[in-house]
């Protein structure tokens, strides 16, 4: 088979490492891929990959990253006759507007927080004026690269962020509708699923650290690690959590007219009242998918294809025993402003240990010398017999890598 995979990050490069490992494969391609991908695939950057899938006879389209699925590229392909994993443009909504996946989630009784919706910034801030003093979080209903939430702790701090979004439009168009909600208080879970319209199948529940620094302090990132399994959730849990969140969506899309099918992904909280979802992600996380993907023992090309062909059943996707963790590796300066172009060392000699994986994020090869390319740059993940045992590994490849002003968090799994 051919496979394409669209996407540019830690987590495409994962998903091609993982494709690699299955016997269905020739070729590989991603688009545009970075330097990671481009020792295990092709990397192409092609102005249209409905052509280029049509061109070199790709057999699978797997897609990576938010945006294309947002703007219908699953759509685009199967007009055009081509096998491609990932929803809809209208499934993607669960994604692409918060506004559409909190009246989807009141609509099936799938528990979430408290919410009000508003296009028009008088009615949102009279909204606010009613809500009692306290925590609250303004989002902006669209795509906005991970940063259009506002977690606020009071509510003059609530009305300069829903100013921020509507009137100096801080989030771009992705802030033309915005969704105040209140501010829930736990630990979070993510817990993931592969779909096929019908079933949702739990893979292993993982934890990221957003926060830049130790100790959960400094600004929020896309993730500067992970870690699954984790230690305060049960195979019941799971259970539990499938059947009234992810089971309970799947259904629900497919009552609406939208059957969903690819990765499902439900950002959980465990709050002192129950779990309440806080956000849906119609893809892998990132860097979720550098800890799933390592304990993923089926061959993720043959469930992608049972998935769109209706077929899936839980048998299909089976985790290996142990724990996998792994940690990122940032530029000076992240998530603010970073350099790009610093000289990287010690990435085969990390890669080369025992079950550990370098997984390239933003990274390019210059001059023929691989450089930043990014501010998450690289992600350095093993597999161990548990938590500890892959922390310590991951760590060890950590030490072997090099580049001016990295910084890493060093408690990674550690804040459980």
């Amino acid at each position: 088979m051919n496979i394409l995979i669209i996407g540019s990050g830690g987590r495409e490069h994962a998903m091609a490492w993982k494709v690699a490992q299955s016997p269905l494969v020739a070729n590989i391609f991603v688009a545009p891929g970075n330097a990671g991908t481009a020792a295990i695939a092709q990397n192409v950057t092609v102005t249209s990959l409905v052509a280029f899938a049509q061109e070199n006879a790709i057999d699978l389209t797997l897609v990576g990253p938010e945006i294309p699925l947002a703007d219908g590229i699953v759509d685009q392909f199967e007009a055009a006759g081509l096998t491609v994993f990932g929803p809809t443009q209208q499934a993607a909504q669960l994604e692409s507007s918060k506004a559409f996946s909190k009246a989807f989630m009141a609509r099936h009784g799938i528990p979430t927080a408290a919410y009000g919706a508003f296009t028009d910034f008088d009615a949102a801030m009279a909204y606010l004026d009613a809500q009692p003093e306290g925590g609250i979080v303004v989002k902006a209903s669209g795509l906005a690269a991970g940063k259009g939430v506002l977690v606020c702790d009071s509510l003059d701090e609530a009305r300069a962020g829903l100013a921020q979004i509507m009137h100096d439009q801080a989030f771009g168009a992705a802030g033309t509708e915005v969704v105040i909600e209140e501010r829930l208080e736990g630990v979070e879970v993510s817990l993931l699923a592969f779909c096929d319209g019908n079933i949702a199948v739990p893979m292993i529940p993982a934890r990221d650290h957003k926060r830049a620094l130790d100790g959960d302090l400094g600004l929020n990132t896309g993730g500067m690690g992970a870690f699954a399994p984790i230690p305060d959730v049960s195979e019941q849990w799971v259970a539990d959590m499938t059947a009234q969140v992810l089971q309970r969506t799947v259904d629900g899309m497919k009552a609406d007219g939208m059957p969903y099918t690819g990765i499902l992904y439900a950002g959980l909280m465990l709050t002192p009242s129950g779990v309440k979802v806080l956000e849906f992600n119609c893809r892998f996380g990132d860097p979720e998918t550098q800890v799933i993907l390592p304990l993923l023992q089926s061959d993720l090309v043959e469930v992608a294809q049972r998935c769109i062909a209706g077929q899936l059943t839980s048998a299909d996707v089976v985790m290996r025993p142990g724990a996998a963790a792994t940690v990122v590796m940032a530029a000076p300066g992240y998530p603010s402003h970073y350099p790009k172009g610093l000289l990287i060392t010690g990435v085969g000699a990390a890669d080369a240990l025992p079950d550990t994986a370098v997984f390239h994020a933003g990274t390019a090869v210059q001059d023929g010398r691989l450089v930043t390319n990014g501010g998450r740059v690289l992600a350095v993940s093993a597999v161990g017999d548990d938590i500890d045992d892959a922390l310590a590994k991951a760590y060890a490849g950590v030490a072997h890598i090099s580049f001016e002003g990295a910084h890493y968090r060093t408690d990674i799994g550690r804040t459980r």
